[in-house]
């Protein structure tokens, strides 16, 4: 590989570092994270009581970041290997391996584990909500909240 090809495999490298920085930043799911666009909003409040408590996982993000990155990088390694039709077709595998490569590796840098929380509500009513699990430890029989505001629902003490 010459002095060249070193430095475009190192840029993209770093390119795809960054992405996964990124993606691995991205916004909690958990019971006490909100969105800016949820500031200010009104929320429904309802209360109930732990009926069960079930550790899940929740996949990761499944962006473009890790595709495009990945494929990058495996086509530029794929390049560098024999000469003329040999390295087109080597770069054409890299850069698919590549893809299939980075986007496994995005996914499974941002899973996370969350907790599935199944309440009975204060009116009878009976919920599960599935929520990033940041050490809240709800305990069957303890006294929660839920927060409604149309499609999120979560559960806080």
């Amino acid at each position: 590989m010459d002095l060249t090809n070193g430095r475009k495999l190192r840029a993209v490298c770093g390119a795809l570092l960054a992405g996964l920085l990124i993606t691995g930043c991205a916004s909690g799911l958990g019971g006490g994270t909100y969105s800016r666009g949820e500031a200010r909003r009104t929320m429904v409040v309802q209360f109930g009581s732990v009926e069960s408590v079930r550790a899940v996982q929740l996949e990761g993000t499944k962006s473009p970041v890790g595709t495009v990155a990945g494929a990058a990088v495996g086509g530029i390694a794929g390049s560098s290997v024999g000469g003329g039709r040999g390295a087109s077709i080597a770069t054409v595998l890299g850069a698919v391996a590549g893809g299939l490569a980075g986007s496994a590796l995005e996914e499974g840098v941002t899973r996370e584990q969350g907790v599935e929380v199944t309440v009975r509500l204060d009116n009878g009513q009976y919920l599960a909500v599935v929520q990033e699990d940041q050490g809240e430890n709800f305990m069957p029989g303890q006294r929660v909240r839920i927060l409604r505001d149309g499609g999120t629902t979560r559960v806080t003490r």
